[in-house]
């Protein structure tokens, strides 16, 4: 007997809608799949770290300005590693993220043993030095598919890196509360990192050289100041996944489940954003979007700051990372369509390292401003950052690219 609603025009329509939209979510993650697992994988790497930053801080035995200083340490690492990507895929070719990945996963599984401030330092070098080069790659090869598919990718795959994290957090969070260290929970990453890698072949985008070099032509101004976009955006993550468990659970009296949902709202809200951007969003004006992001974010953090109890927090951290959310990925996407296939790579390359100094700079605005006038104070002086980039950077960098465009 046939359905009711079989032959009601207006469910018809709602179906061959939802049929169009599944099967072009179908192929946008096809056309960029080599990326999204190398996305996934970092933010599972991440996810794990941030969540288990008390604990993991409390065996080494430092204070807040100190740990600040072990995660700048383990930062240049990723600097280094980003201005370094397109150098790495020219030698490695093929396998350059992968190799970026298993560097990443041993530093991680290095954290979960240190016991001492050195150790550990070395250990989010590498972390973070891997991370870096699979991040720069994994965003020049959604560049490169976005430019043969004509979709807008960037913020799908860092939507799905946001997906990640936030699963990973909440997981992370439950494994401390039934008892497991540091080390055991990094090896239960390890198995699906492990899982994942055999997804992340690049194919081989090498040019031959021809004698001009990559700097012949880049349009340096589209993407230094992109570069700080995506630096002021990262900067707000960065703020919340590594501090926001510390302020949760510190500040404000949480349990380490409590503290895990800092980062897991912060993914969440990340997610939302980015994957309703990529379904909903992609006619509207990118630099409108940014901007009116930015705002949202400078609110959430600020929230996050003044919060009297753990709910108006939570709230806090969602509403940040609804704003931080688009920023990065839709300003590495100008980027990317900015310059040709030849400069892509070190186009993307140079706005991502400059971007990812976030993680070079957030430990030590959050770690020195919090030893200084409490954690509080750190997250208003993020939230300040996010306005002030809405206000000035973004209508900066859109007048620039108007006259290059």
């Amino acid at each position: 007997m046939k359905s009711e609603n079989a032959h009601v025009p207006g469910l018809d329509g709602v179906r061959a809608t939802c049929h169009r939209l599944w099967m072009q979510l179908y192929d946008d993650l096809y056309a960029s799949r080599r990326a999204l697992a190398a996305f996934v994988v970092i933010g599972i790497g991440w996810a794990s770290f941030s969540a288990q930053m008390p604990v993991i801080k409390a065996q080494v035995g430092v204070g807040d300005g100190f740990w600040g200083a072990l995660v700048l340490i383990g930062s240049t690492g990723a600097l280094m590693a980003m201005w370094l990507a397109p150098l790495i895929y020219r030698v490695l070719g093929t396998w350059a993220m992968i190799a970026g990945i298993a560097v990443m996963l041993a530093g991680f599984l290095l954290t979960g043993v240190a016991q001492g401030p050195v150790i550990v330092g070395v250990a989010l070098f590498l972390a973070a030095m891997g991370s870096g080069v699979s991040d720069v790659l994994a965003n020049a090869e959604v560049s490169e598919a976005e430019a043969a598919s004509g979709r807008n990718l960037m913020n799908l795959n860092h939507g799905l890196f946001s997906v990640a994290y936030a699963i990973a957090a909440v997981s992370v969070g439950a494994a401390r509360e039934n008892g497991f260290g540091p080390f055991a929970v990094f090896c239960g990453m390890a198995v699906v990192v492990a899982l994942l890698m055999t997804w992340m072949r690049l194919p081989d985008r090498r040019l031959p050289q021809d004698g001009t070099g990559e700097a012949a032509g880049m349009p340096y101004g589209i993407v230094w100041v992109g570069g700080l976009v995506v630096l002021a955006a990262f900067l707000g993550e960065a703020a919340s996944e590594g501090w926001s468990a510390l302020h949760l659970e510190r500040t404000l009296g949480g349990g380490p489940a409590e503290g895990a949902l800092g980062p897991a709202l912060l993914g969440v809200g990340m997610a939302v954003g980015r994957l309703g951007a990529h379904m909903i969003g992609a006619a509207w004006p990118p630099m409108r979007v940014m901007i009116a992001a930015s705002c949202l974010a400078g609110v959430g953090l600020a929230l996050v700051g003044f919060a009297p109890n753990l709910n108006v927090a939570f709230i806090g951290f969602l509403l940040g990372g609804l704003g931080v959310s688009v920023v990065g990925p839709l300003a590495l996407g100008l980027v990317g369509q900015a310059v040709s296939a030849r400069h892509r790579l070190a186009a993307i390359s140079q706005a991502a390292a400059l971007g990812y100094a976030a993680f070079f700079l957030g430990p030590v605005v959050m770690g020195f401003v919090a030893e200084g006038f409490g954690l509080r104070a750190s997250f208003y002086v993020i939230a300040a950052i996010m306005l002030v980039v809405a206000g000035g950077l973004l209508p900066a960098w859109s007048r620039i690219l108007k006259i290059n465009g």
